[in-house]
């Protein structure tokens, strides 16, 4: 995959958010961490679409991790509009992904350089940047 110079990388799962910026050439990213924002998980619009009991109980759907993340696409959404990403990568597991895309804002859709739909938040960098250039 084609990630620009200076390219911000968001790693999310339902728990956790993790900010990168590539610092290496468009074929070979070299993320550098930047400060991980901090989320309010105060979105659970997902409650409306997830409302079965039993896969509830059975743990295939938890509010909590969907609310994480439609407040990390709420926070993409923000630093978009406020002109502060200008090209982003969201790696994300496929329920959190499906759930963010649910939120995207048109301006963060017009800087979105890809999706890579894998849980990525418990590897090392040099993973996700071989994950990256394998994509």
């Amino acid at each position: 995959m084609k990630l620009p110079a200076k390219a911000h990388v968001a790693v999310v799962d339902g728990e956790s958010f993790a900010l990168f910026r590539n610092e290496g050439q468009i074929f070979e990213p070299k993320l550098a961490a930047e400060d991980n924002p901090k989320l309010a998980a105060t979105n659970f619009s997902a409650g409306i679409r997830h409302q079965d009991d039993h896969g509830q109980r059975l743990g295939r759907t938890d509010l909590n991790e969907l609310a994480h993340g439609a407040a990390a696409a709420e926070w993409l959404n923000a630093k978009a509009i406020d002109g502060d990403l200008h090209d982003i990568l969201v790696i994300a597991d496929p329920k959190t992904l499906g759930e963010m895309r649910q939120h995207y804002h048109t301006e963060l859709k017009k800087r979105l350089v890809g999706e890579i739909d894998k849980t990525l938040t418990n590897v090392s960098t040099e993973e996700i940047e071989k994950a990256i250039e394998a994509a």
